[in-house]
């Protein structure tokens, strides 16, 4: 698999922009003609998923419905709109001896995908790979097998009709986890992995690699409502970053609240979210602040480091600015963190001490995300340094070349 997946990004590396986005859209129009088919195996593989008491939340990410397939098939669309980064040259310059330098963005080569239950990272995988000129080999959950084969087969009938080997984009179909160490070997042919899930797979691509590893997507996000955020803004927003889908890696995990505001806030937070079904973990401050209600439990010694991914919310009370850094220098995992203020000096310090890949200013965390950053989609959330951060679109499945262009030079 590696060595054919090489073979065809050579071929995709060549491959004119408008057939690059000729097959995206070929990958949308497919993803609707062949609904029907996708959505009975994601059916077959939600009915084992229940039957083997798989979590509500995990389920909630294998769901595919028509509303979502068209998102899917709208984000590949909107990857097909995008300039294509392959061959944009920038940084030039002419040195004093005459010779002419500059970058020139190139393919990665092939990317190794590890993922668990969602089978819409098929597709945004898929999508910002081919556009970007780059082979790809993926394995997802063995949970979501039957679904992901039925989108592949959409794939490789779009890659066909554009006379694009099918082997541009590959997939793991065997369940057996050692392969998944196989693939982190295979440094001759893979030129980087990207794991898409909880923290043990992160770990295991980490341990075993071979290949450079983009490591992401576990978020424990805040928010920290400061003295002077306004209150009535603040409930939809807080609202809006635990409900609105609290599976997903950029919900809020913890609410952090100034202590000067505390009194008037807590008790319209509880009330407002508890009604969606949140419950919540308060520290000994906000539970004597709230008082007793059912949806409030004490908070335990590890739930400010759990990512929730369910409708559970960490809930504390904070002297100020300082104590809210603190509380997320400790336990963030530098996904997504937001400050709702109107103090501006305020929010300049949380921007610039805050070591996120995405930080905010009195909007919601769920907006970390590809599409919603219009790039498009995304094949991963970068939580690291090097060489991406926060969504990866098409600019980071790109690396650069140098081109140097001389008249006869020779150093002397």
């Amino acid at each position: 698999m590696g060595q054919r997946a090489k073979a065809a990004a050579r071929i995709l590396a060549r491959t004119s922009t408008e057939t690059k986005n000729a097959l995206l859209h070929s990958i949308a129009d497919g993803l609707k003609t062949h609904q029907d088919a996708i959505l009975a195996a994601n059916a077959q593989d939600l009915a084992a998923a229940r039957a083997a008491g798989l979590r509500a939340n995990l389920i909630d990410r294998m769901t595919l419905s028509p509303a979502r397939l068209q998102g899917m098939a709208a984000d590949t669309r909107n990857v097909a709109a995008l300039p294509d980064p392959v061959g944009e040259e920038f940084d030039g310059r002419i040195l004093p001896n005459g010779l002419r330098l500059h970058k020139r963005r190139t393919p990665l080569g092939v990317i190794g995908l590890i993922y668990e239950a969602r089978p819409n990272v098929t597709v945004d995988i898929a999508a910002l790979s081919l556009k970007t000129g780059n082979g790809a080999i993926m394995r997802g959950s063995s949970e979501i097998r039957r679904s992901n084969m039925a989108i592949m087969q959409v794939l490789h009938e779009a890659l066909a009709a554009h006379n694009l080997p099918q082997d541009a984009v590959q997939y793991i179909e065997d369940t057996d986890r050692a392969l998944v160490k196989h693939l982190l070997t295979l440094d001759a042919y893979v030129d980087m992995i990207i794991p898409r899930g909880g923290a043990g797979l992160h770990e295991l691509c980490r341990q075993n690699s071979t290949i450079p590893v983009i490591t992401g997507g576990i978020g424990i996000n805040h928010i920290f409502v400061d003295a002077s955020a306004n209150l009535a803004q603040a409930i939809p927003i807080i609202h809006n970053a635990k409900t609105q889908r609290p599976s997903v890696c950029n919900a809020l995990d913890t609410l952090l609240v100034h202590e000067a505001v505390a009194d008037a806030l807590l008790p319209q937070v509880v009330e407002n979210l508890s009604k969606d079904g949140v419950t919540f973990r308060a520290e000994p401050k906000a539970a004597a602040i709230i008082g007793q209600h059912e949806a409030v439990s004490p908070a335990g010694p590890q739930d400010f480091d759990t990512e929730w991914l369910s409708l559970v919310l960490g809930l504390k009370v904070v002297s100020g600015l300082d104590e809210a850094l603190e509380h997320i220098a400790r336990h963030a995992t530098h996904h997504s963190d937001s400050i709702l203020t109107d103090t501006w000096a305020h929010a300049q310090r949380f921007l610039d001490e805050v070591d996120s890949a995405a930080v905010y200013v009195n909007a919601s965390t769920r907006f970390t995300d590809g599409a919603q950053f219009g790039l498009g989609a995304e094949v991963a959330i970068s939580t690291q340094k090097l060489h991406a951060r926060g969504p990866m679109g098409l600019q980071e499945l790109t690396t650069y070349k140098w081109i140097i262009l001389g008249e006869g030079h020779v150093r002397s």
